[in-house]
């Protein structure tokens, strides 16, 4: 008998639902007031911003609660029997760590709100203050939940008590400093200022030795978030920062207008993936290309570029669509299993170079380059890369002699009637976008109301009790994207703040004076970047490096903003640590060894594309000349 959900849980994600649908409601408002009637809701901006604060902390519980938090965990995939001990072992060890991480973070939260968020900075009727209260909430909750999930809560010891309440203790103990600003403020005894001091010594020492333990703890299964949190928080601090610096950052990220469009786009795709859409939209393609050599291989790339626009993110394309698409090309015996999975993971992420692609939203964020220039970009590097994989598919379709369908107009029609409104969504938000009728955010509302009103309304493929299993498979998702952007805004900020990308650009120019040496460099250098972090993390930590090697070296920044993403898409694929190769092997069941050589001839394919892109700026920029 399955039993209900504890009363707290429910609360937790009733306050996430009714986050997510006003950061819906209120952008839609907020434009239709605007241009029917020249007016606006009260206090807006600061409520939608604080309620996508309330939102990344209270999906970032969520996310804690059901394990869904993204690492890379090389061994998890493992299905050797000698290493259970081992993988018991370093999920004990990544849950214990990210308690004790977690704990500082909170406490760092506290302090920030008591010293520098004022009672008198009020949204509408609302202090700041009550706002970031979900701050150290959420933080501690989180804390507590990675602190009890450990393999020792199934053992009988004491040590399942022990330990995890050790973890939370030390984590106390290590935010000292905090606590003392939380108590005294900046008046503190000289005693607190020593305390402080010599934690600020430790942090500089232990800083080489921290770092590595990281990044093994990462490899080990660790969440990327927390590895990503405790390195900015062991380097602002090492530095001689003040630990709540790390809570400033992440509250500045998480209450960036910019960032509001993330948790929209996730659930507009959510409701698309959870719809008959895919159905529609593959009998739509299979009808205008089945008759073509790789028809079927034509609508799948389709089918996952346009859910990876939406959902912005790669992993869910492969988990939400790879069963239905594996079994529309299973249907046929001449494409074999090797083809049909490498060509899913193959095409898992190419979405992101089109819009409304997050990534693209989130590089014109950080760089403060045009949105609507970096989606132009987007376009025509997106369609050869589209093209290099359908090429592919091409060729091995005629090499096995594919059996064609043979195209009937009244079949075709009837498909593209029944797909109609599905197609006709990225092209309402372009122009309502491109048109500068619509803010980003807006947009990101307006996709959301549209999907609704389609698949709810219109065509009734989720009812409306069912409309909450939507919201509780997306929320895990927009908890780990927003956990990862707000901890990689404190990392970025330590880096910018050392003058780090400065000092970099000085030294690249000196080690490297051609241009196209650099950009060599910086493919080889992104290609693992992609293989290891996540893109979002990417674009916060390692872009703001690169941006102003960028303009040392003469190179567009929109030229720049694509070559950086392609590489990443590309460094999803490859081996060793290629994420989109983890999440095929769970979703396919297939060894990561036998998935990586799959999907081989279309990592040769997007290599090649990459080179053409960094090497041939034009294919960049020619459109944003024209718009």
């Amino acid at each position: 008998m399955r039993k209900n959900p504890p009363i707290l849980w429910t609360i937790e994600q009733g306050i996430c639902y009714v986050s997510l649908i006003c950061l819906t409601l209120l952008p839609g408002a907020e434009a239709l007031l605007r241009l029917c009637f020249h007016s606006r809701v009260p206090a807006s901006p600061g409520l939608i911003v604080h309620l996508l604060l309330t939102l990344g902390l209270l999906s970032g519980m969520s996310t804690t609660r059901q394990k869904d938090h993204l690492s890379i965990g090389l061994i998890q995939y493992s299905t050797i029997e000698e290493n259970r001990g081992f993988k018991r072992f370093l999920a004990t060890f990544s849950g214990l760590l990210s308690a004790f991480i977690l704990t500082m973070f909170a406490w760092c939260s506290a302090s920030f709100i008591k010293i520098y968020l004022s009672p008198y900075q009020i949204i509408g009727f609302i202090p700041d203050q009550v706002f970031a209260l979900v701050m150290p909430l959420g933080y501690g909750v989180m804390a507590f939940r990675f602190a009890r999930s450990t393999p020792l809560a199934e053992t009988k010891g004491s040590a399942r008590i022990l330990l995890p309440a050790l973890a939370l203790l030390l984590g106390t103990v290590c935010a000292l400093p905090a606590l003392f600003k939380f108590i005294w403020g900046f008046d503190a005894p000289p005693l607190a200022y020593q305390i402080s001091e010599a934690f600020a010594a430790l942090a500089w020492y232990l800083k080489t030795p921290a770092l590595i333990l990281l990044v093994l703890a990462a490899l080990g299964g660790t969440p990327l978030f927390v590895v990503i949190g405790a390195a900015a928080l062991l380097l602002i601090q090492g530095s001689g920062g003040e630990m709540d610096v790390i809570a400033n950052q992440i509250y500045t990220a998480l209450t960036q207008n910019s960032f509001v469009a993330i948790p929209l786009f996730t659930l507009a795709g959510f409701f698309l993936s959870e719809s008959k859409a895919g159905e529609r939209l593959i009998r739509c393609f299979r009808s205008l290309f089945g008759w073509l050599p790789g028809g079927i291989i034509i609508a799948a790339v389709c089918m996952c570029t346009f859910f990876t626009s939406f959902t912005g993110a790669s992993g869910v394309t492969i988990l939400a669509l790879g069963g239905i698409l594996y079994r529309v090309l299973s249907e046929n015996a001449s494409y074999s299993p090797k083809l049909s999975i490498g060509l899913l993971t193959a095409s898992g992420s190419m979405g992101i170079l089109f819009p409304p692609s997050l990534a693209i939203i989130l590089v014109g964020a950080t760089t403060r380059t045009n949105t609507i220039h970096l989606f132009l970009g987007g376009i025509i590097p997106g369609l050869i890369l589209v093209g290099g994989v359908i090429l592919v598919g091409l060729i091995i379709s005629v090499k096995t002699k594919v059996p064609l369908e043979p195209f009937r107009l009244r079949k075709a029609g009837a498909a593209l009637k029944g797909s109609f409104l599905e197609i006709l969504l990225p092209l309402l938000l372009i122009a309502g976008y491109f048109s500068g009728i619509l803010s980003l955010v807006e947009i990101g509302s307006a996709a959301v109301v549209y999907v609704f009103v389609v698949e709810v309304l219109v065509f009734k493929d989720i009812r409306l009790k069912d409309i909450s299993r939507v919201f509780a498979k997306a929320v895990p998702i927009i908890g780990g994207i927003l956990s990862i952007l707000a901890v990689s805004q404190a990392l970025s900020y330590y880096i910018v703040d050392t003058q780090g990308p400065e000092r970099f650009a000085r030294w690249m120019q000196g080690a490297v004076t051609s241009k196209y040496l650099f950009l060599f460099i910086l493919n080889m250098g992104l290609l693992l970047i992609g293989c290891l972090i996540d893109i979002f993390s990417a674009i916060l930590i390692v872009l703001p490096l690169i941006f102003p090697l960028g303009a040392a070296y003469g190179i567009d920044p929109v030229h720049l903003g694509i070559i950086f993403l392609i590489n990443l898409e590309t460094g999803f694929l490859t081996p060793p640590v290629g994420m989109n190769l983890f999440l095929a092997s769970y979703r396919f069941r297939k060894p990561f060894a036998a998935i990586s050589r799959y999907v081989f001839p279309f990592l040769l394919i997007q290599l090649g594309v990459v080179f053409i892109v960094t090497y041939v700026p034009m294919l960049s920029t020619y459109l944003t000349k024209l718009y």
